[in-house]
């Protein structure tokens, strides 16, 4: 069975990624920052998916998790970036903190840089120097965001770290090509989860003005499914592609 590694899979987007590949016939490994699964994990738990408690921000942590992980399941074939965080308060630029800027962007930019980096060691050590074939070697996937190309001026260090994200997803696609692994950013617009659920009001409005072609809020299962056709393995001379899964929000409308 092929064995993924989620980070925040235990709630919101991240649990639906960890369903989904669960039902799909993946190992799944995940890590997140309770100390327990949570009532949504702890009911999947078992000798297909494990939980590792810890920060995707604590560097320390990134050893620990792969190794909990190659324990468990012998091997890793895909890593799923989707832990982040936003601005604890929306704040317009002028006056946003720094101390909330460096929180927001070592969570959602700096973690998944250098775990990609841990995991990608990973990938190509258990290669064993076999030839190359059209099987990747492995898939790394970034949760980022429709604001890495949308502006929201209250949530400005939000808006960079998911702009970072992009790029950091086109460097390891450049750089990891030649050892076989792929490398992939998907874009959610405005998904449900404990997340937006305190600006529930403020995007309703704005679905029914026309805010995206598709009137309605993402779910996490929407998110999920373009995991699952990005790791298949069926796309094997693509990579660095961006997939937006916002109901068309970013497509420029007059």
């Amino acid at each position: 069975m092929p064995v993924a590694m989620v980070t925040g899979g235990s709630r919101g987007i991240g649990l639906g990624i960890t369903q989904r590949l669960l039902e799909s016939g993946w190992q799944v490994s995940v890590m997140a920052t309770k100390p327990d699964p949570g009532p949504g994990l702890a009911a999947l738990l078992g000798d297909d998916v494990m939980y590792v408690p810890g920060r995707v921000d604590d560097l320390d942590c990134h050893d620990r998790f792969v190794a909990s992980t190659i324990d468990a399941f012998g091997r890793v074939d895909l890593l799923v970036n989707n832990a982040g965080v936003a601005p604890k308060v929306r704040a317009d630029i002028l006056i946003a903190s720094p101390d909330q800027y460096d929180h927001v962007l070592r969570v959602n930019l700096r973690g998944p840089y250098f775990l990609t980096q841990r995991v990608a060691r990973q990938m190509i050590a258990q290669r064993e120097g076999d030839a190359l074939g059209d099987r990747p070697a492995g898939t790394i996937i970034n949760i980022s965001s429709i604001s890495a190309t949308v502006v929201s001026v209250d949530r400005g260090e939000y808006c960079v770290s998911k702009a970072g994200v992009a790029m950091a997803t086109q460097l390891w696609a450049a750089r990891l090509a030649p050892e076989g692994i792929l490398v992939y950013e998907i874009r959610p617009g405005v998904i449900a989860t404990d997340m937006t659920a305190g600006v529930r009001a403020t995007y309703d409005a704005l679905f029914a003005s026309g805010v995206a072609p598709i009137p309605r809020w993402g779910k996490p299962s929407d998110v999920a499914g373009a995991v699952i056709a990005l790791a298949s393995g069926l796309m094997p001379y693509s990579t660095g592609d961006v997939i937006h899964v916002g109901g068309g929000m970013q497509i420029p409308r007059l």
